[in-house]
C-alpha cells in the first residue's frame, strides 16, 4: 500500500468536509449565515477567496487585508474602474461581504495622529459604501491616560464616524479588542456615542478569554449593539493562548452562537483565523472547511 503523506491526508479531509457541508447546505435550503475573514488566507487572490467561500458552504466573506496589505482601499480590486466587476463577482457566487475591517484605532490622543486614524476610517467607510457593505470595523484599542476621559474620547470619535457613515448607509462597529474587552467599558462607549450608525463587533473570544465574561452575561449587556461577530477557539498552555480548530479548545463557541441566536441576532458568524499574525496555524484549506462543518452542525443542533 502506498503511504499517504500529511498533505494528501489534509487535502482528502478538506474535500470530505466540503462535500459534507454542501449536503447540509442543500438540506437547509441555502447557505447558513457563516463566513470567514481574509485574515486567515493572506496568500489567496481575490477570486480564490470567493470561489473557496462559495464551494465550502459560506455565505459571506469579511475583508481584512488582501495578499499582504491591510490597506484595502488601495487594492486594484477596488479601484474605480474595477470595483463594479468585483461586486458582480461576489454576487455571481451568491455571497455577501459582511464587513470591511480597518486598522483604525480611536485611542490616539495626539491631535494629528488622531485625525489620521479618523481619516483612515473614513476611507474604509467610503469603500464599504461603494461596495454596498453595511459595516466597517474600527478599534478602540488602548486605554490612554485616566480611564473615564479615555472612554469619552473613544465614544466621541465613534460618534464622529457614525455621523460620517450615516448618509452612506454604513454603520461603524467597534471591536471588543485590546483594552476594550469588558461589557461595562464597551457599553459606556456605545451609549455615549449614542448613534444609530455606531454598533459593536463582538469578538467572542476576547470577551471570554481576556474579559473573562460568560457569553450569556456579555450578550445580556451588549446584545442590542451587536451587528457582527468574530468566532475562534483556543487553548491555554501555561501563560500563552494558542488558537486551535473550532471545538477543540476551551472557548465555548457553541454557547456563544446559541446566546446570539436566542437574542434574534441577524448577522454573520465570522471565523477569524489569525493566519496573518500566526503563520504556524493550520492552512486555510483545512481550517475554513472545518469551521463551516462544525458551526453548521452547531446551528442545526441549536435549531437555527
Amino acid at each position: 500500500m502506498t503511504p499517504v503523506t500529511r498533505r494528501q491526508f489534509l487535502q482528502s479531509s478538506a474535500f470530505l468536509v466540503a462535500a459534507s457541508t454542501a449536503n447540509l447546505r442543500a438540506a437547509s435550503g441555502g447557505p447558513l449565515p457563516i463566513g470567514f475573514s481574509t485574515l486567515g488566507c493572506p496568500a489567496w487572490d481575490w477570486l480564490k477567496i470567493l470561489d473557496f467561500a462559495s464551494q465550502n458552504g459560506f455565505a459571506s466573506v469579511e475583508l481584512r487585508g488582501l495578499q499582504g496589505t491591510m490597506d484595502l482601499p488601495s487594492r486594484p480590486e477596488f479601484a474605480p474602474h474595477r470595483i463594479a466587476q468585483s461586486k458582480k463577482e461576489v454576487a455571481a457566487r451568491g455571497l455577501h461581504i459582511s464587513c470591511v475591517s480597518s486598522s483604525a484605532s480611536m485611542h490616539e490622543t495626539d491631535p494629528q495622529k488622531h485625525e489620521g486614524q479618523l481619516a483612515d476610517a473614513r476611507r474604509f467607510i467610503d469603500l464599504a459604501s461603494t461596495l454596498g457593505v453595511k459595516y466597517v470595523r474600527v478599534f478602540g484599542n488602548n486605554i490612554v491616560g485616566p480611564r473615564e476621559p479615555a472612554i469619552q474620547h473613544v465614544a466621541k470619535s465613534m460618534r464622529q464616524l457614525g455621523d460620517y457613515a450615516r448618509p452612506k448607509d454604513v454603520t461603524v462597529v467597534i471591536e471588543s479588542h485590546g483594552d476594550f474587552t469588558d461589557s461595562p467599558t464597551l457599553r459606556a462607549i456605545l451609549e455615549q456615542a449614542d448613534s444609530p450608525h455606531v454598533a459593536l463587533l463582538w469578538d467572542a473570544h476576547h470577551t471570554y478569554v481576556s474579559g473573562r465574561e460568560d457569553p450569556g452575561f456579555t450578550v445580556a449587556q451588549l446584545g442590542k449593539f451587536i451587528r457582527h461577530t468574530h468566532l475562534k477557539d483556543s487553548r491555554k498552555e501555561g501563560n500563552d493562548v494558542h488558537y486551535v480548530l473550532t471545538g477543540r479548545g476551551d472557548v465555548p463557541v457553541k454557547r456563544q452562537i446559541q446566546v446570539l441566536v436566542e437574542t434574534g441576532y441577524q448577522g454573520y458568524f465570522s471565523f477569524e483565523w489569525e493566519k496573518v499574525w500566526h503563520p504556524d496555524l493550520e492552512e486555510p484549506e483545512i481550517a475554513f472547511p472545518d469551521f463551516s462543518r462544525v458551526v453548521t452542525q452547531y446551528l442545526k443542533d441549536i435549531g437555527s
